[in-house]
């Protein structure tokens, strides 16, 4: 559907039985519980060596999303979204380069919402549920995260928006250390 979609085409799931992470990882949702999704990019004018700029927005987003409903979230380079010492979200981007520029991008997500129960052999998952005690609608939810999303990948569109990108996600970002003990800022971000 990439092809004839539009820029900032949302396709959801309410069940998901083969979630991908990063490498060999896995993503486990329980069937109507989370917001398992993806959505299209088309950058109007994105050079693949800003690739970057991307997770920068999606992330920045999700952090926004979840601001929004009281919750400090930082992100877990490269991919992750951090609620103190847990994991409440998982992306996962796949860029289409041609000629050096980013034709587009499918950005997956799985944001864990209401789910309240774990495999074992998860070491750190939480969903907002847990955090806040509330209960979310996922058609509501995925709209509301899908629009702080959008807002930031329309910052790529100018350098002033790119600059901001770039330094507020520098402000949130960090690695876990190779001993996977602490989290620690990366002063090369």
């Amino acid at each position: 559907m990439a092809g004839t979609a539009g820029n900032l085409s949302v396709i959801a799931a309410v069940e998901q039985t083969a979630g991908r992470g990063q490498g060999s990882h896995s993503w486990h949702s329980l069937k109507g519980q989370n917001l398992t999704f993806s959505m299209l990019c088309k950058p109007s004018c994105l050079h693949a060596s800003d690739v970057l700029l991307i997770t920068c927005a999606v992330t920045l987003g999700i952090r926004d999303y979840l601001l929004g409903n009281g919750v400090e979230a930082r992100i877990k380079w490269p991919n992750d979204i951090w609620v103190g010492e847990k994991k409440i979200c998982g992306i996962l981007i796949e860029n289409s380069v041609e000629s050096g520029e980013v034709r587009s991008s499918i950005i997956g997500v799985g944001l864990n919402l209401n789910q309240c129960e774990w495999p074992e052999e998860l070491p750190n998952p939480v969903s907002l549920r847990q955090i806040t005690g509330k209960s979310y609608g996922l058609r509501e939810e995925l709209e509301a995260v899908s629009a702080r999303i959008g807002r930031r990948l329309s910052l790529m569109d100018s350098d002033a928006g790119r600059s901001e990108l770039q330094e507020e996600f520098g402000k949130y970002v960090f690695r876990l250390p190779e001993d996977g003990l602490s989290p620690q800022r990366d002063p090369e971000i």
